[in-house]
């Protein structure tokens, strides 16, 4: 794996960052549901889903 496919792959995550943001909010409003976490945790878990999805969708793109 060269740098160029990194740096592909970072800039293609960068750009779904904004895209996968509805999907995370909604998956951590769905754990929030079913569990009652606090606020601070609701928000570590939708920015967390968010830099995950991100990245697995910028390496989906990158090589596929």
């Amino acid at each position: 794996m060269a740098v160029g496919d990194i740096v592909v792959t970072l800039v293609f995550s960068i750009v779904l960052l904004g895209i996968m943001l509805f999907p995370s909010i909604k998956i951590a409003d769905s754990i929030d549901k079913k569990r009652d976490i606090s606020r601070r945790v609701y928000l570590l878990i939708a920015i967390g889903l968010d830099i995950a999805l991100s990245i697995i969708g910028g390496i989906f793109l990158a090589y596929y």
